[in-house]
């Protein structure tokens, strides 16, 4: 039996399913009768978290996709869903539960697949409904970068019908490739606090060089709080949260009026453009920084000028001058990269310039595109402290 057997038999029961083991220390008898999922939130913040979506929540999250994809001329229930993403994050749910909603098809894809694109493409002209239905496929900047370094990816990507692009920023240098290639991107943004997608952008609007993540689905409101951050209202937020280090405190999500605030900095341009997470700004020499926007500049310079890096993680540390100050991880293990993207700095201003360069050759994001902050800040504080 697969684990989406198992997912679909305990929601039979009525029951509250956790999606992954650390997800059962969650309190469920505090929870109104299911069914529904316990599922971890993949928030950047660096502490893990779970939140309670009932499945009516899930079903309205489906339905308001399926309302996205026809005003764009797809019929639902003639699409074949591809799902590369683990179960046990809202990423990977929700394609399997929309396939479920709408009868469409659906295909679980092997986790290795995506990092060998020969055999990927070679699976998928097996799958008698290749070349027959629209093909859709949701997919993080990490995987879509890999596919795009391979002839073969390449030939995968092209014959899909749609692509989501979410969970993290895409950099400029894959944003251009996959314009230039006129592959039919959908960048989108979600959360599993939202039951996964709440803004899309069509796909020719991206081939036309829009920027950002389109337009709110039909059952959300999106508005920007006093300081920036986005906050969602719709009638699918989860019943609420639970933190890995306290599992007892139920946490809920919205305010009086239903708004959920969702620690992303965010701006209309008209469509949604997230601009980097709350939580991560540091304030330094009396300037507000925020890293990520930083990071995708240097990496976009770093590419145009071939310094092999896989990535680069601004950090805020503590400074005595500077309240704080940047550390830059840099994913490399040869130290003659680190001169050449500090030249790449050298025009910044000092709040956004690092003030030190650390070579960490496993650096890289989750398997949903996320940067776990805290884990790599404590990754450098033992580093340090092994040093003293």
């Amino acid at each position: 039996m697969s684990e989406f057997e198992r997912l679909g038999q305990g929601l039979a029961t009525g029951q509250w399913v956790s999606l992954s083991p650390e997800a059962e220390a969650a309190p469920i008898a505090q929870l109104p009768p299911g069914p529904g999922v316990v599922v971890r939130s993949g928030g950047s913040s660096g502490g893990s978290s779970y939140c309670a979506q009932p499945s009516l929540h899930l079903d309205r999250s489906a339905a308001a996709t399926a309302h996205w994809l026809t005003g764009i001329g797809l019929d639902p229930a003639a699409t074949l869903l591809l799902n590369p993403l683990p179960l046990a994050h809202v990423s990977g749910l929700m394609p399997w539960w929309r396939a479920r909603c709408w009868g469409a098809g659906h295909q679980q894809l092997a986790p290795g697949l995506m990092k060998t694109p020969t055999e990927l493409l070679a699976f998928c002209r097996s799958m008698p409904a290749w070349g027959i239905k629209p093909v859709l496929l949701s997919l993080v900047p990490t995987q879509l970068a890999r596919l795009l370094a391979d002839p073969d990816g390449v030939a995968f990507l092209q014959q899909l019908e749609l692509i989501w692009i979410g969970g993290a920023a895409l950099p400029s240098p894959v944003e251009e490739q996959a314009r230039a290639l006129r592959l039919p991107l959908a960048p989108c943004y979600g959360s599993t606090e939202t039951a996964a997608m709440v803004a899309a952008m069509p796909p020719d609007r991206f081939l036309a060089g829009e920027p950002g993540c389109g337009d709110p689905l039909v059952d959300v409101e999106l508005r920007l709080a006093a300081d920036g951050a986005l906050e969602v209202r719709t009638d699918r937020l989860a019943l609420g949260r639970w933190s890995a280090d306290q599992p007892d405190r139920f946490e809920q999500l919205k305010d009086a009026d239903g708004w959920w605030r969702s620690g992303d900095r965010a701006a209309f341009t008209p469509g949604l453009q997230i601009m980097g997470r709350m939580d991560g700004a540091i304030h330094s020499g009396g300037e507000t920084v925020f890293p990520e926007p930083l990071e995708q500049r240097l990496m976009a310079a770093a590419q145009a000028v071939s310094v092999p890096v896989s990535a680069v993680l601004l950090l805020g540390v503590d400074d005595s001058e500077w309240g704080q100050r940047l550390v830059a991880l840099v994913g490399s293990a040869d130290a003659a990269v680190l001169p050449r993207l500090m030249a790449l700095t050298r025009s910044w201003s000092p709040a956004e310039t690092p003030r030190r360069w650390v070579l960490c050759p496993a650096l890289a994001p989750s398997v949903l595109g996320k940067w776990q902050r805290q884990r790599w800040r404590n990754w450098l504080e033992r580093l340090d402290s092994a040093k003293a």
